[in-house]
């Protein structure tokens, strides 16, 4: 019985793991599955320029910049929120780093700011879908 115990333990903690490998190439902000929701838009197919986006936050909207050089992503620019700067503020600079190193804006939202986070991203996507069009 205690070997039975054992092995069930043993299958338990493999599964864990293995399940915890799927999330090790994405960049964990918070939730670990905002991201999967998310469309992801190819690199590269963007037409260069300065972009705006804007969606919803959670105090208002959020508008951004997007400057898209060589259908990269170069630069974002937090053009107007109203979100409180310690918390929805420093997520949204957060992802805006991380938007920028990944050039992507399929990440995670930042735990504790999720409806920032999600209007940051979707600004950012809005610009982005525009580059695109």
């Amino acid at each position: 019985m205690r070997n039975s115990l054992k092995l069930l333990f043993v299958f338990a903690v493999l599964g864990l793991l293995s399940g915890c490998a799927a999330f090790k190439n994405r960049p964990q902000t918070g939730n670990p599955f905002a991201g999967f929701f998310r469309e992801s838009l190819s690199a590269g197919d963007y037409r260069d320029g300065i972009w705006e986006g804007a969606a919803q936050g959670y105090r208002g909207t959020v508008r951004v910049l997007v400057n898209i050089s060589y259908g990269q992503i170069q630069g974002i620019e937090l053009d107007e929120h109203r979100e409180d700067p310690s918390v929805g503020g420093a997520a949204m600079e957060e992802l805006l780093d991380l938007v920028l190193e990944y050039n992507s804006v399929d990440l995670d939202a930042v735990s504790g700011a999720t409806e920032s986070s999600a209007g940051f991203l979707a600004a950012v996507e809005a610009a982005l879908r525009s580059a695109q069009e």
